[in-house]
């Protein structure tokens, strides 16, 4: 069986989670919104839960939960919905970084096209940010800081904690993608100068289509307007009858993550310890950083080697990946490892290795077999 290293685009299921999901279409599939009857009610009790779980990996209130479709659209609420507090108080200014995620990218864009102006912080060539480049672009009119808390591609952790500190005392938002640390790397997001968390569930191992946008109320709650309008749930920001069972499945796979958190992380780096040894033999470069990083992302280089090459070697071994999922119908070389510097030809031979507590190994002697093969 194909060893599976893509977990950066998503998950297997956590077993407590897909119980709940089944739970939830099979026997207790009342909406959420129905209040006469068990059915309704007993859905209502599971989105109760579920929130309470969710918001307990970052220290966050229940309430503070806005549940979404994905990190997708909680990134696009939490930056196109500042848009008319924005025009309102003349803050036109958008902070954030030229690695993000497409779904931070595109929605900075399109406010750039209403008016706004935005400075895209370059990182290192380890693929990090520092919190001092960050806070020179920031200015008296800046609306919002978007700073990923791991880059997707490289597994690189970005210093939200210091950018956090820093950022104290300016009327700017904090907003961070942690669509791939949450439930993995939950300490800086416990911290509560950050205004705006989004999440997705097929990230913490979770169904795909359930997310959240965390939106704290801290001294000033970030002021959204909803991108769509109906039905008045989540508190006017999202509307739409609530997606029970994967609300409960998403729920059940964060108390599994709060519960497993010490285990999950040492198998991880346990794996990873292996895979940067047949690396290193092979005289692979790692790109990004090797320390302040998610011990279950490696992106690597074989110099000389097309990445395409190296994935049809390795299929039905080993299931990577030579960029992010959501933009791998492109076919254009990674803006991620473009905006650090790398050589043209690293850059071409680069593929991500992601893996979790749940991934079975491959043979890593055959591994170093089949790419030695193409040399």
């Amino acid at each position: 069986m194909t060893s599976y290293f893509d977990c950066a685009a998503t998950t297997p299921i956590d077993p407590e989670a897909y119980r709940a999901l089944l739970h939830y279409v099979e026997i207790e599939y009342g909406n959420a919104g129905s209040r006469t009857h068990e059915y309704g009610l007993a859905a209502s009790r599971a989105v109760k839960s579920a929130r309470e779980k969710v918001a307990a990996l970052s220290n966050s209130k229940p309430e503070e939960v806005i549940f979404t479709s994905g990190a997708t659209e909680a990134n696009n609420l939490a930056i196109l919905g500042i848009q008319a507090h924005g025009i309102s108080t003349g803050k036109r200014h958008i902070v954030t970084t030229a690695i993000e995620h497409k779904a931070v990218l595109e929605p900075v864009s399109a406010l750039i096209k209403q008016g706004f102006e935005a400075t895209f912080v370059a990182p290192q060539n380890d693929g990090r940010v520092t919190a001092e480049d960050v806070m020179r672009a920031v200015r008296p009119d800046t609306l919002i800081v978007s700073v990923m808390h791991a880059n997707n591609e490289t597994g690189a952790l970005q210093p939200i904690d210091e950018i956090a500190a820093q950022l104290r005392g300016h009327s700017a938002f904090l907003h961070v993608d942690a669509a791939q640390t949450y439930g993995k790397s939950n300490k800086p997001l416990t911290n509560t100068d950050i205004d705006m968390i989004s999440v997705s569930g097929h990230k913490i191992f979770a169904p795909k289509g359930i997310g959240a946008l965390i939106i704290r109320r801290g001294q000033q709650r970030p002021p959204l307007t909803p991108l769509f309008f109906g039905g008045g749930q989540e508190r006017g920001l999202r509307p739409g009858t609530l997606p029970v069972p994967l609300i409960a499945a998403f729920g059940a796979a964060c108390g599994s993550a709060l519960l497993e958190a010490e285990e999950r992380q040492k198998r991880c780096i346990e794996i990873r310890h292996r895979l940067l040894e047949t690396i290193l033999k092979l005289g692979g470069e790692v790109n990004g950083h090797l320390t302040h990083s998610l011990p279950s992302t490696l992106n690597v280089s074989f110099p000389g080697l097309d990445s395409e090459a190296v994935l049809v070697a390795l299929k039905g071994l080993i299931a990577i990946s030579n960029g992010s999922a959501c933009t791998s119908a492109s076919y254009a070389p990674s803006h991620v490892l473009v905006a650090m510097g790398l050589s043209e030809d690293r850059v071409e031979s680069a593929l991500r290795f992601s893996w979790c507590h749940m991934t079975k190994e491959p043979s890593w002697d055959e591994v170093e077999f089949r790419i030695n093969s193409l040399k």
